[in-house]
């Protein structure tokens, strides 16, 4: 089939599927726990039940959604329209979601929980330190963001402008995500680690007028310095009139006092607790948009993707509440960040939509000991805990006597994000945190998918270890080959999904055209994800990696151009390719081939020079794993550089490179191989 023709959705999901306890006895295929199945309140806690909701959704998706929204959240006028729009015709009449319906994304989040829920808790927070932790009830949480609303709409915030978030895993940093969707002002989180350069551009990028960040972040014992990279980011940059700085560290190290600007910085406590508690919410339309969130393309610009309120929202409330087999007496724990998705998506919007009580992490799972995370569930008696395969295989190194130190007992759902684990990691965390009494959802999605797409469903779905398994009701995923047939059954090739879901983001700020372009100009009328996937004859779908330009390192997503700019921008590097490789630890490891300018032999300084320019221009996130000098790039003779051959032989396949007869000059891969030896194992750092 080419590209070109309308997708046949009935290979979506595979005969095999019919599996309510069917599936053949297998080491690799784990049934669900008895203790996890008995008293689910869930619509889908049968794979009867989630056969049922899957086929209604793709034969009705205006009125499956339609049930959805109205039942979970909170309408000032309800819809009647479902979709209108469809991947055919995005580029001129962009997708919507209930585009008849008002709401404030708010009053779903928090007012109409206070009657029920009002004493409950909404946010448990644990700080840098253990034991260093603060509790905030729905009734609290509410107060605080109306007062974060009345500030900010002082200081002149108004619905449709856009205010900068860059702060750590504080409290404040929901509070003022939820009071900027309670004005109908759009924020953009920009995560905590990213340099002052990656701010300004995102700053410039949305036309932000006011900034809400603080004094230091605190992690694994350090301090992080966000009003000052703030400061260097704000530089000549005269659209922001106001900072808003949260003091989180109210006695500084002599020396470490916070500069602030007179007329433009004011402190938290002296403006946002001196304002009322009281806020009436801003009237939205369905789509308005909730938030901009940048993510890395294959080109060096960040792409603002576009979530708007409803939509969003609803899929986010509904793969919650689905995917973890939420219950009213839960302690969910999501130990992310709240500048990536998955902090917006499960640590604040559907965990609060859903009335859930949600815990917020600020340090990081090796401090001070390596059975931090362990220490964390048991104190708050964690019942569904969501991390990713990264600090799970690190964590796995030290053994298991720091788990098993420690009563585990409450935990009935466990969950990884942000890259595909490998079973070695996937077989640890079932047996020995979950101590093979509780599901395992492993869940695929992205940042442009606004939560789970592909996913087991933990009463419910029978896992394999390394497997997504199978897609949510909504997700109509189909495999597609280079040549955009689509892969019928078992079988390998690019994943893509088919019709859209009310999570999708609608388009990227200001950029209409590298929306449709990014998306849906590889194969049309489809959504192209960017992953390989293989099927297995079960049906179960399986994520191979990235097929683009963007590298997935410890479930931050980076583009391969942002690297090389950085290379590029050192004086002793006249050419720069970067590529990934799998990594034992972080997933994806960065490899970089850098060619010298003529003259300049001396390397001794270039790993600390490379390192460097990156930190500066993306982050403290982003690290280069090996540098490797070559003589030169193998490029075609029309100048293109064939990544596909530096990719395979960072990987160690040399032997693999495929056709190398178009390369100008094709004795430079036998430099590269012969210079690729140096990193015999895959996780061989530069030094």
């Amino acid at each position: 089939m080419s590209s070109a023709e309308r997708p046949d959705n009935s290979g979506a999901l595979a005969p095999a599927l019919d599996i309510s306890g069917a599936l053949a006895p297998a080491l690799d295929i784990f049934q669900v726990h008895d203790r996890v199945r008995e008293g689910s309140p869930s619509q889908i806690a049968t794979m009867a039940s989630y056969r049922e909701h899957w086929a209604r959704a793709e034969a009705d998706p205006s009125g499956y959604w339609l049930g959805q929204t109205n039942q979970r959240l909170a309408w000032r006028k309800p819809p009647t329209r479902g979709l209108e729009g469809d991947f055919w015709d995005v580029r001129d009449n962009p997708l919507a979601w209930f585009g008849d319906g008002e709401l404030n994304v708010s009053e779903s989040c928090l007012d109409r929980h206070l009657e029920r829920r009002g004493d409950k808790p909404a946010i448990l927070w644990e700080g840098d330190e253990p034991g260093e932790t603060r509790s905030l009830t729905y009734r609290e949480l509410h107060a605080a963001v109306c007062r974060c609303a009345n500030a900010l709409a002082g200081l002149g915030l108004d619905k449709g402008e856009r205010a900068i978030i860059y702060m750590g895993m504080v409290p404040e940093a929901a509070i003022a995500m939820l009071a900027c969707a309670r004005l109908g002002a759009p924020h953009s989180v920009v995560f905590g680690g990213f340099s002052a350069e990656a701010l300004r551009s995102r700053i410039r990028d949305c036309g932000a007028t006011l900034v809400i960040t603080q004094d230091v972040g605190k992690r694994g014992g350090r301090d992080i310095p966000l009003k000052q990279t703030c400061d260097v980011a704000l530089e000549g940059e005269p659209g922001v009139s106001k900072v808003l700085v949260f003091q989180r560290d109210p006695n500084p190290e002599p020396g470490a006092a916070i500069t602030m600007k007179p007329g433009r910085d004011l402190w938290w406590h002296e403006t946002v607790e001196l304002a009322s508690p009281e806020r009436e919410a801003t009237v939205c339309a369905a789509e308005d948009p909730l938030f901009i969130l940048y993510t890395s393309g294959s080109t060096g610009r960040p792409k603002g993707l576009v979530h708007s309120g409803a939509g969003y929202l609803t899929w986010v409330a509904y793969t919650h509440a689905i995917t973890f087999d939420l219950r009213e007496d839960d302690v969910y724990a999501c130990v992310a960040d709240i500048g990536w998705i998955t902090g917006h998506s499960y640590i604040v919007y559907g965990p609060l939509c859903n009335g859930a009580t949600t815990l917020m992490f600020e340090s990081i799972p090796t401090y001070p000991d390596v059975d931090r995370y362990w220490d964390l569930v048991a104190r708050h008696q964690v019942t569904i805990f969501y991390t990713a395969p990264t600090a799970l295989r690190t964590l796995a190194a030290h053994g298991d006597a720091p788990v098993r130190k420690h009563d585990l007992s409450s935990l009935r759902v466990l969950g990884t994000v942000g890259e595909p684990i490998d079973p070695a990691a996937w077989a640890w965390y079932y047996e020995v945190v979950g101590q093979g009494r509780c599901a395992l959802v492993d869940t695929w999605w992205q940042t442009e998918t606004g939560g789970h797409c592909i996913t087991p469903i933990a009463p419910v779905t029978p896992t394999k270890p390394g497997s997504a398994s199978l897609p949510l009701p909504g997700i109509l995923a189909s495999l597609v080959d280079d040549n955009g047939r689509q892969v019928r059954g078992p079988g390998e090739g690019r994943l893509c999904i088919d019709h859209p879901w009310p999570g999708i983001a609608r388009t990227v700020w200001h950029d209409h055209e590298r929306y449709v372009s990014t998306y849906f100009g590889t194969f049309a009328g489809r959504y192209f994800t960017g992953d390989g996937c293989r099927r297995d004859a079960d049906g179960y779908y399986w994520i191979t990696g990235r097929v683009d330009d963007v590298l997935n390192v410890s479930g931050h997503r980076m583009g391969t151009a942002e690297f090389e700019a950085a290379l590029n921008a050192v004086d002793a590097i006249a050419e720069a390719a970067v590529v990934g490789y799998p990594h034992p630890v972080k997933g994806q490891g960065v490899h970089a081939y850098v060619v010298l300018q003529p003259g300049r032999l001396d390397s001794s300084k270039l790993s600390e020079q490379a390192h460097a320019s990156v930190r500066a221009a993306i982050g403290a996130h982003a690290r280069i794993d090996r540098v490797q000098i070559v003589p030169a790039l193998p490029k075609t003779r029309s100048g293109k550089c064939m990544r596909r051959i530096l990719r395979k032989i960072a990987e160690g396949q040399p032997d693999q490179l495929g056709d190398t007869s178009t390369l100008a000059d094709p004795s430079v891969v036998d430099a590269i191989v012969a210079g690729a030896q140096q990193f015999a194992s895959p996780s061989s750092p530069i030094s």
